[in-house]
């Protein structure tokens, strides 16, 4: 690049400033917020984003252009200005342009406002311009890990030839913070092991946390410990050392066989000469006199608030938006003519975009044959799994280290393992990372794969944080949880999961679904899959259970509306006693209804594999399954009791476990804890002596 003329470097200082003043007066007003990272990092984002960002203004989804991830989510500030000064423009819900900015002037006085498109920490889908959601620490480094694989991914898939679709960057802005959180350890080793050379992480090494300096907790070499996961290395001395930062962008650029991470010094607060604010910094303003002084420092108008001077939006459209412009044109072209040389996988990749499946592919899920024995859900799963798999070539998933026990390893010919010289494999190995593997599948969503990530659902505990993101950010990724239970057995209470269930279901926007049988399975992975703005779990077990006869009960299509009505009494005849549970559960409660049915009481077995979109029915169809006026209800479900009150009442009984679980054959277990039929039988037939002798409650 040549080197700049005076005047462009006036206008590179003037638009520096303006992020930075922009910055400054939105927190100020907002008396909230941290103004002292985004005027430190404004140089290092500014010349980025200026003369490095492939990315065009009026095309903010263009598929090829480079991702920027500001990790740092609290310095939103800096995100804001740059996207308002860059001229990027809004696109709604269907992806297409409105015309507004994305940002405007007026969404930048209105930081931290109710309803505003400038909220505290940068939020996908309120904004446009906003990659992913970066709030906790950590989690933006590891979806841009994600971003990076899926560019791989999607250059061995559809580049074909001279005809290369894609070929971006991944860039991600990170500090301290983000290094120390144990999420940024994880994903930096998985990057470095298949050496992601699209990948650059730019660290403010600013040596302040909210406590004070760093070294009250953080010593480590950071140099030290990238090399160690192979990735490249580089230093700027000076955060607003033009040249310097010039120097090392085009040397990630040009780095083929490893990410990189570039260590910036800069100086937090950075608001008057040789002053660091560190208040300024972490969710204070300035405060009105030194953000004057800042000002003053700058040669700015002390008095004037959100002021952008001429020429400096000008100065961003004729570097970013012009060169972003030209490339998204050439883009375009290329793709024409790739579409008609390589219509399918054009095709293929439009519907990727558009967030659709390929017609058909739920023709491909397997229906299972009545068995008694049965199967495992994990194991029917994986079936379901691989059939669907060959048909959507764009769900790719795996386990953290897992994969041969919860049965998520794709087998069918092609699929192959994703390792730095096959990019084009389906299997992901994430590791013994279970919380950098969530955040990694956020990234791939992001990025329009259909990722699925997998481990016991105990280890669900090791990566809330990426799960409860996945419902914030309305993204569909596949959470599949195997292990489900104190089914476990001889694992002992520290891998029987007893309260998780509750927690994933506490999650909004996040579908639970917790099958009864292989049909069940079945259904769930449609579920999942036809939900394109709604993450889900798949729960499921170790242990074989019975796979129902769906001619003597009811068809596995009622998991579509969450819970159904699987076996009822004969002849339409009122049943005398509800019977409800999930999963492996379910099957005791049938064993207990048919029991009930020998001796002429009338009964009715209630599955619920997911709670969640049960609760989306109308009253109706609710009412039509949980009867109002049978007041006799017993629940089932080797998890904690909180929740099904909702669906039992104060006096319906629950057989569910009120303590962590015990280690042993899982035949002692259910009797230890009640799981056999003798006592949901005893309990069924309690319930319907209560009613029977007024002890009525129900009034739902």
């Amino acid at each position: 690049m040549s080197e700049a003329t005076p005047q462009a470097k006036d206008l590179d200082r003037l638009t520096i400033d303006t992020i930075r003043t922009l910055s400054m007066d939105a927190v100020q007003k907002a008396n909230s917020g941290h103004p002292g990272t985004p005027m430190a990092l404004a140089p290092v984002a500014f010349h980025l984003w200026q003369n490095h960002l492939r990315y065009d203004p009026d095309a903010p989804l263009w598929p090829n252009r480079d991702r920027f991830v500001l990790s740092v989510g609290h310095a939103s500030m800096l995100l804001y200005s740059l996207l308002h000064l860059a001229g990027v423009k809004e696109v709604d819900e269907k992806g297409k342009s409105t015309g507004k900015p994305a940002v405007s002037i007026q969404d930048i006085e209105n930081f931290r406002q109710i309803d505003s498109k400038t909220p505290g920490h940068p939020e996908f889908r309120m904004t446009t311009g906003v990659e992913t959601t970066t709030g906790p620490l950590g989690q933006g480094l590891g979806n841009s890990v994600g971003m990076a694989m899926a560019a791989r991914w999607k250059e061995t898939r559809f580049n074909k030839g001279s005809d290369k679709l894609f070929d971006y960057h991944v860039w991600a802005l990170c500090g301290d913070g983000d290094l120390m959180e144990g999420v940024s350890h994880e994903a930096a080793s998985l990057a470095g092991h298949l050496k992601l050379s699209n990948l650059t992480w730019i660290y403010d090494s600013n040596t302040i946390t909210i406590e004070g300096h760093t070294d009250l907790a953080y010593g480590d070499d950071v140099e030290a410990r990238f090399h160690s996961y192979n990735w490249n290395v580089l230093h700027v001395d000076d955060a607003n050392d033009a040249a310097a930062l010039e120097g090392a962008f085009n040397k990630a650029k040009a780095t083929t066989d490893k990410p990189t991470i570039i260590i910036v010094k800069s100086i937090i607060g950075w608001g008057a000469p040789n002053k660091q604010n560190t208040a300024g910094a972490h969710g204070e303003a300035l405060g009105e006199e030194e953000v004057k002084l800042a000002k003053k420092f700058y040669g700015w108008p002390e008095d004037k608030k959100f002021y952008v001077p001429d020429g400096v939006m000008q100065h961003f459209a004729d570097g970013m938006g012009a060169r972003g412009k030209q490339a998204h044109t050439e883009w375009k072209q290329r793709f024409d003519a790739y579409g008609k040389a390589n219509p399918e996988l054009a095709k293929e990749l439009q519907l990727m975009l558009e967030s659709k499946l390929p017609d058909g592919w739920e023709s491909a899920i397997p229906i299972f044959e009545p068995d008694e024995k049965g199967i495992a859900t994990r194991e029917s799963s994986g079936k379901v799994l691989n059939a669907i798999a060959q048909k959507i070539p764009w769900l790719i998933g795996g386990a953290a280290d897992l994969s041969s026990s919860t049965k998520t390893n794709l087998k069918f010919e092609g699929a192959g393992s994703f390792e730095f010289d096959n990019y084009a494999g389906r299997n992901l190995h994430f590791g013994i990372r279970e919380h950098g593997m969530g955040a990694v599948c956020n990234g791939l969503a992001l990025s329009n794969l259909r990722p699925y990530g997998s481990t016991f659902l105990i280890f669900s505990d090791y990566m809330k944080p990426p799960i409860r993101l996945s419902a914030i950010m309305e993204v569909p990724a596949i959470w599949v949880f195997t292990h489900d239970s104190i089914g476990v057995g001889e694992d002992g209470p520290t891998h029987q999961p007893i309260e998780q269930l509750a927690s994933l279901r506490s999650v909004p926007g996040l579908c639970t679904l917790r099958p009864a049988d292989a049909n069940e399975v079945g259904e769930a992975w449609r579920v999942a899959l036809t939900h394109p703005k709604e993450p889900s779990c798949i729960v499921l077990t170790r242990q074989p259970l019975p796979t129902f006869d769906r001619k003597k009960y009811a068809s596995a299509e009622g998991v579509r509306r969450g819970a159904y009505v699987l076996a009822d009494a004969d002849g339409g005849k009122k049943p005398e006693v509800l019977l409800l549970s999930t999963g492996s559960e379910v099957s005791l409660c049938v064993e207990v209804h048919e029991k009930l049915k020998s001796e002429g009481i009338a009964s009715r077995v209630v599955s619920m594999p997911s709670w969640d979109i049960f609760e989306k029915q109308d009253q109706a169809y609710k009412d039509s399954v949980l009867l109002p006026d049978v007041d006799a209800r017993v629940a089932v479900e080797q998890a904690a009791t909180l929740g099904w009150d909702r669906y039992v009442g104060r006096l319906g009984s629950q057989i569910v476990m009120h303590a962590f679980g015990a280690s042993a054959p899982l035949k002692a277990l259910k009797t230890k804890f009640g799981f056999t039929m003798e006592g949901v039988y005893d309990a069924a037939k309690k319930q319907i002596e209560r009613v029977k002798s007024n002890g009525k409650e129900w009034t739902a």
